[in-house]
């Protein structure tokens, strides 16, 4: 039986921290073993929210390096820039005729981003950004997108303008279902909702045990716990958030041990950074191997590239002899 085929991907922005992995990266490694997996390094997006370019490049080899390092496989998941295979501009094109002003404006996921980037005018990229994030999902006949709940209002959007396509000219695009992630979002070391590099809340997958280490010990806990026999609220504790994700089976007890004020919050820090560290050290060891090696890295690219830019080939094909374009 054909594997069902899936999209996804990132802007590139550098060094990706733990919140990635969580909300997307152990997602996507667990899905390529079913899926045939197309993963997007959406450089073209980075524009919607920031017009300099100068570090895009160096920005792009350092998230394509977390993600192989991380576990993506390139035997098994195509991995390649948004900005090299061009037909992505031309389908977003196509697609742009097919959806109204009124319908992008209802997104809520546009609004919510321009409130928390502090943007006042929202550029007409913008506002058109799930146009050409359908356009990078058709193009490839994605069946399906892992996402957070966040962005399940673009795939509908790409569902539509799909349906839309194929009602007008004749069927090319499947209608790509959402695959949620079970655990979206790890809350940043400030007690943000979430990680952000632009907040400096983060824990990346490179830092060093010493870094881990120093990080946590800044970390925000419950207020009312200031003394180690204090009683606490590991509910509202992100260290305890951490733990579950990455110290499970300690849990019960660091649970236990947090509300009764037996365990104080600078040793439970000290276990978590253990754990995280123990968790990061196959990754970093794989990240120093592909800094050493940056030409396996830039091949692996090229050789993306390369293939998706074949399937992109076959799509618009198909679009233009619908079309009657020739």
């Amino acid at each position: 039986m054909k594997k069902k085929r899936i999209l996804s991907g990132m802007r590139p922005t550098g060094k990706l921290h733990i919140g990635h992995y969580v909300g997307a990266l152990e997602n996507w490694v667990h899905l390529q073993d079913t899926y045939e997996s197309y993963h997007l390094i959406a450089d073209y997006h980075v524009l919607t929210t920031d017009l300099n370019t100068n570090s895009i490049y160096d920005d792009t080899i350092d998230m394509l390096i977390d993600w192989l390092s991380a576990g993506l496989d390139p035997l098994k998941s195509l991995i390649f820039r948004q900005s090299q295979i061009k037909e992505h501009t031309e389908l977003n094109l196509i697609f742009s005729m097919l959806v109204t002003v009124s319908r992008l404006e209802r997104n809520p996921t546009v609004k919510e981003q321009a409130r928390a980037l502090h943007i006042e005018q929202i550029i007409y990229g913008h506002l058109g950004y799930p146009v050409l994030q359908a356009a990078d999902i058709l193009l490839y006949k994605g069946d399906a997108v892992p996402v957070g709940e966040d962005q399940v209002p673009h795939i509908e959007i790409t569902r539509e303008i799909g349906r839309k396509f194929n009602n007008q000219y004749g069927v090319v695009f499947p209608e790509p279902e959402p695959l949620l992630t079970k655990f979206s979002r790890l809350p940043g070391l400030d007690g943000s909702a979430k990680m952000s590099k632009s907040l400096g809340n983060t824990i990346l997958l490179s830092d060093s045990p010493e870094t881990v280490k120093l990080k946590l010990r800044k970390a925000v806990t419950d207020p009312q716990k200031i003394r180690r026999n204090d009683p606490g609220r590991p509910e509202i504790c992100l260290i305890f958030a951490y733990h579950k994700k990455f110290n499970p089976e300690q849990v019960p007890e660091i649970e236990t041990n947090c509300r009764s004020g037996a365990l104080g919050c600078v040793d439970c820090k000290m276990k978590c950074s253990e754990k995280l560290s123990f968790f990061l050290a196959p990754i970093i060891e794989k990240r120093n191997y592909y800094e050493k090696n940056i030409n396996e890295v830039l091949d692996i690219l090229a050789d993306g590239e390369k293939r998706g830019k074949k399937v992109a080939e076959e799509t618009m094909s198909s679009v233009h002899e619908k079309m009657k374009f020739g």
